[in-house]
């Protein structure tokens, strides 16, 4: 089914501390080999925040030594999220920097509230996104608007983020605080019904076939598409065709 993974880190605006990446690399690594799951959506508890990104008071009690480590182990978690094999979707409710944003990037999907404010503010701290911004914010919005928003450090809300392409939806925020959220759920819950061995290969053979060029793309689709044809799913989804009913898929 539908997993939601909530940070709630309350007093520090969910800051990635070691302990919080260490938790999220916990959690994304339980998720990689359960079968049940069909799609993953981040989000978070606290109110009008998503992710303020690293934990600057626990950062600046660190040597430089346990910084370049503690970059290391929150890129490779984010990359773990990023090849997890069923959808992600993450849901900006609130102000996503930083690595929240890389966070963010990392998922398959961005939905955001029109409130909310996101951005690459690390050259504002004399230092670069270390956790794949500056290498999947630019395969996502382009390479000079990317340079823009990294050199400047600007901050977008929700409309300027969907306007240059970096989320997919905008909502309006509601009083609740989670229409972001609200919209993700509805996402997940398009995704259930497909056959999901099929979501997984779809998944791979863009990923990876975005890396390449494209008759090295088209390789990679007849293979994954290869993966679907002896499946008991697709054989249940012509049965069900044909009986005029929906299929029972298994992921077999």
């Amino acid at each position: 089914g539908i997993v939601v993974l909530g940070l709630n880190r309350s007093h520090a605006k969910n800051a990635l501390s070691k302990n919080l990446v260490k938790m999220m690399s916990k959690a994304v690594d339980a998720l990689k080999s359960d079968k049940k799951v069909r799609t993953v959506i981040f989000r978070s508890e606290v109110p009008g925040i998503f992710c303020a990104g690293a934990d600057l008071k626990e950062r600046a009690k660190m040597h430089s030594s346990e910084v370049s480590s503690f970059v290391s182990r929150a890129r490779a978690t984010i990359n773990e999220l990023a090849n997890l094999p069923v959808p992600t979707i993450a849901a900006i409710d609130g102000t996503a920097l930083g690595g929240g944003l890389e966070l963010a990037l990392a998922c398959d999907i961005r939905v955001a509230a029109s409130s909310a404010k996101m951005g690459l503010v690390e050259t504002k701290l004399a230092i670069i996104p270390g956790a794949g911004g500056t290498q999947r914010l630019p395969r996502t919005i382009g390479v000079s608007l990317a340079k823009e928003l990294i050199f400047s450090a600007r901050v977008v809300d929700g409309e300027e983020a969907k306007s240059i392409g970096l989320i997919s939806h905008v909502v309006e925020q509601n009083e609740a605080g989670d229409a972001a959220y609200k919209r993700a759920l509805a996402l997940a819950k398009e995704f259930l019904p497909q056959g999901p061995v099929a979501m997984r290969v779809a998944k791979l053979a863009i990923n990876q076939g975005m890396e390449v060029d494209l008759l090295t793309g088209l390789a990679i689709e007849e293979a994954c598409y290869a993966q679907t044809i002896p499946t008991k799913d697709r054989i249940e989804g012509l049965l069900a065709f044909k009986e005029k009913r929906p299929p029972r898929y298994k992921g077999e």
